[in-house]
């Protein structure tokens, strides 16, 4: 079976996740890792990830060093969650003329927000002959593509509730302020006020991909984020709550199509949610013909099922047609198990 020569570019927690991953599956090749870090660079990737062994291949921080075709078929970047920040590295790798999966939030439908960049992108992927996608656990997969996958059996759909409620605990420092759990009341509102508060990152992206695929016509998304405020004592590693302090985000968006919600998708994220006896999952209710409601519980790991859905898509992206894609657009994730998986087609 000929592999599939993958470069990981960004190892941090998730980046390192996805590499370990690769080095699992029989038909992917790690040949090569980027990232700024002084005291990762020049180490061998295998040292870096501790895989327990070398794998000849030294972390660098010069992408042009390691961005060959003839010796790469796939970059994985892991690297923010903004399409715009990421940009100059995305055109980096499809201008070099290489497959691209890439799980920033925005990237899952960027045309949602950066029409502009979404445009750019696609032209310069065809341009090399090459593709590009967005996915993640959500956005890409539980509240849109599950979403739309669901719908699949509908005569009709009227509209869609769909929710994700997880434990923000095992986070770190940059997730606890982007969702502002520590602060007070009055600073959570002032934080939602200068966006240093963002709540979930993919709302946009997600209703885009939905809409688009059922085509629901939706021409307008609402948002509001409020704060979870604490009853009990609360604590992570990173952060502390004091009953009356915010534990989470409650995020919600509404897509509109002619001023009627045909899409609702909601969001509350804190620390430690069973203190209150509240409990994590996933549930999606599609109201039409015939109704469907379908959740899960606990919710679907975000950090392990984000990797896990990177790295499976990486032989459908390879043999994807040129542009820019979304997860509806290319065939159903299946985990790399087999031979098999390493050969599905449109």
């Amino acid at each position: 079976m000929k592999k599939f020569r993958v470069v990981q570019w960004g190892l941090g927690a998730m980046g390192s996740g996805m590499a370990r991953l690769m080095l699992e599956k029989d038909g992917l090749e790690l040949v090569g890792g980027i990232d700024m870090r002084p005291d990762y660079v020049g180490k061998d990737l295998g040292e870096v990830l501790g895989a327990g062994r070398k794998l000849g291949v030294a972390v660098t921080s010069d992408p042009a060093s390691v961005l060959d075709k003839a010796k790469v078929d796939l970059v994985v970047i892991a690297t923010t969650s903004w399409t715009k920040e990421q940009m100059p590295d995305l055109k980096r790798i499809l201008s070099a003329g290489i497959n691209c999966i890439s799980i920033a939030e925005e990237m899952s439908a960027p045309e949602a927000q950066s029409p502009a960049l979404a445009a750019e992108l696609d032209a310069l992927a065809k341009a090399n002959g090459v593709s590009i996608l967005g996915t993640g656990v959500n956005p890409g997969f539980v509240l849109d593509l599950l979403v739309v996958a669901l719908s699949g059996v509908c005569h009709k759909v009227e509209r869609i509730e769909a929710s994700r409620v997880n434990d923000l605990s095992p986070y770190g420092p940059t997730v606890m302020k982007t969702q502002g759990v520590g602060t007070t009341p009055e600073g959570f509102a002032k934080g939602v006020a200068d966006g240093s508060i963002v709540g979930h990152v993919g709302f946009p992206e997600s209703i885009r991909m939905i809409s688009e695929a059922l085509g629901l016509g939706v021409t307008r998304i609402e948002e509001s984020r409020e704060p979870i405020v604490s009853k009990v004592y609360r604590e992570t590693p990173h952060v502390k709550v004091q009953p009356g302090m915010v534990a989470g985000c409650a995020h919600v968006a509404v897509g509109y199509a002619n001023d009627k919600p045909v899409v609702k998708l909601v969001h509350p994220q804190q620390i430690h949610p069973h203190l209150e006896g509240q409990g994590t999952g996933d549930y999606i209710n599609i109201f039409g013909k015939p109704e469907i409601h379908m959740s899960t519980g606990p919710e679907i790991a975000g950090g392990i099922a984000t990797m896990g859905v990177a790295v499976n898509m990486i032989p459908h992206v390879v043999a994807a047609t040129p542009g820019l894609k979304s997860m509806c657009d290319l065939p159903v994730p299946a985990a790399l198990m087999g031979e098999s998986a390493y050969r599905r087609r449109v």
